[in-house]
């Protein structure tokens, strides 16, 4: 089934079929990286530009690879340096890189639906690169990106969560995407970082109050970052505390399968939701999430401005 959004905004708005087409067009370019250091040329000619107006390494740095692998030219732009610190409005801003011809705004920002709000009012493709505490999701595919190259599938594992899940773009991206394609969610986290009703997230959802409890038999450990920007009223008594009760060492990882794969997006606090010993072990996948990044975001680019094309073509 042909992708046909000349936007990405989030995993709600995609289907099973949706999220295959990218995984599937991810292992293309995944796998040419690999065997052919040239770059492929799809995007010749294009224009895209990276608006974060929050702090990213990871993300940002990604999109960049990617559009320039693909043959695109590439313009980074960062809160400090724009126009939005003199007073210009969001909007604006999207609208003056669009009258730029930008073929797509890889967009960032604080603002939970920002990207949404900018996709109705631009012509231009928005990928969402993160909008405040509600989606990212190419993370999410990238997450289970690398879950189906470790794993071989994605249908019938058994995935927890463990974290800031309250605040946590990454858990409901990730719990929409791994629900839609079969896997088991588990969330745990403190009570007061855990979302009032976790079921809501979808009908694979489990909520757990202890990480051994959640561990139980998982495929994969996801651990989340304490986002102590977005805290607001949630607190926790301690980073040794939480350490102590919900973060990931070596004995607590043993209540999982033994092949187990841990996972984290980054950036990682070490020693406060996991010890360094863990991230750095052999059931890590932590760099190998940050490789398929680059994969999976080339397969974004294409589908969205390939869409758009097609869109205006039938115009």
């Amino acid at each position: 089934m042909a992708w046909t959004h000349r936007h990405l905004l989030g995993i709600a708005e995609l289907s099973r079929d949706d999220i295959l087409h990218v995984l599937d067009g991810a292992e293309r370019w995944f796998d040419m990286e690999r065997g052919d250091a040239t770059h492929a040329r799809v995007l010749h000619g294009r224009t895209i530009v990276n608006v974060f107006f929050e702090s990213s390494t990871r993300t940002r740095t990604s999109f960049e690879v990617a559009g320039k692998r693909l043959g695109a030219d590439v313009v980074n732009i960062a809160l400090q340096t724009s126009s939005v610190t003199k007073g210009e409005t969001l909007l604006d801003t999207v609208r003056n890189l669009e009258a730029l011809r930008a073929d797509a705004l890889v967009l960032r920002h604080a603002a939970s639906g920002a990207p949404h709000f900018v996709a109705s009012a631009t012509r231009t493709s928005i990928v969402n690169a993160g909008d405040g505490a509600h989606e990212h999701p190419t993370q999410a595919l990238l997450d289970a990106f690398t879950m189906r190259r470790s794993k071989g599938r994605i249908d019938g594992l058994v995935v927890t969560i463990c974290g800031d899940v309250l605040h946590s773009r990454v858990a409901r991206s990730n719990a929409l995407l791994l629900g839609a394609l079969g896997a088991e969610v588990r969330l745990c986290g403190p009570r007061t970082l855990m979302p009032r009703h976790p079921e809501a997230l979808g009908p694979t959802v489990k909520a757990f109050e202890k990480i051994e409890q959640a561990l139980d038999g998982a495929d994969v450990v996801m651990m989340l970052r304490i986002q102590a920007e977005r805290l607001a009223g949630a607190t926790i008594a301690s980073t040794r505390e939480y350490a102590r009760t919900f973060g990931l060492n070596a004995r607590v990882l043993a209540h999982a399968k033994p092949d187990a794969i841990v996972m984290h997006p980054g950036p990682i606090n070490r020693g406060v939701e996991i010890d360094p010993r863990v991230a750095d072990g052999e059931q890590s996948v932590i760099l190998d999430q940050v490789e398929a990044g680059v994969a999976v975001r080339m397969a974004v680019l294409e589908c969205v401005i390939t869409a758009a094309d097609a869109e205006r073509a039938r115009a």
